[in-house]
């Protein structure tokens, strides 16, 4: 069973300002050197793609998938399997800025595990309950916070 992440209003301006902030970074060279203005768009402009397509995809496949031993958390090229046996506690979060998370909303789910470097996993998927609910199935020793 696969779900795909939340994507919110405030995310959705997030990633538009860093877009915005690379754009101005990557061609305001083009106003201060001279030079063959035609070579330099070139190179900034796939520069530019290159990241602007990067960050996109890390963003837009962000997905949450219940395998037969594990759950798979991948979002572009970052990929987290966990173990069902290893997952001790679902928790609501808020906090978007610390930790290790693969999210693209303001509120998600915290999933704590014993096999994690950093001890937990923020996510983001687009039907929390279902998901829950899912979750509780595989793994019936999890506690659930309200």
């Amino acid at each position: 069973m696969i779900y795909r992440s939340k994507v919110d209003r405030y995310y959705k301006r997030f990633l538009m300002i860093i877009i915005l902030i690379l754009a101005l970074a990557t061609f305001w060279p083009l106003f201060l050197e001279g030079g063959n203005i035609l070579e330099v768009i070139v190179v900034l402009g796939c520069i530019f793609g290159a990241i602007t397509a990067f960050l996109l995809w890390c963003t837009l496949s962000i997905k949450y998938v219940f395998r037969q031993e594990d759950l798979l958390v991948s979002g572009g090229p970052f990929r987290s399997r966990i173990p069902y046996q290893s997952i001790t506690k679902a928790a609501p979060t808020t906090a978007i800025y610390t930790g290790y998370r693969v999210m693209s909303a303001r509120e998600g789910l915290e999933i704590f595990y014993t096999t994690a470097a950093f001890g937990s996993v923020k996510i983001s998927p687009e039907e929390p309950e279902r998901f829950i609910d899912e979750l509780k199935k595989r793994c019936p020793h999890m506690q659930v916070e309200a």
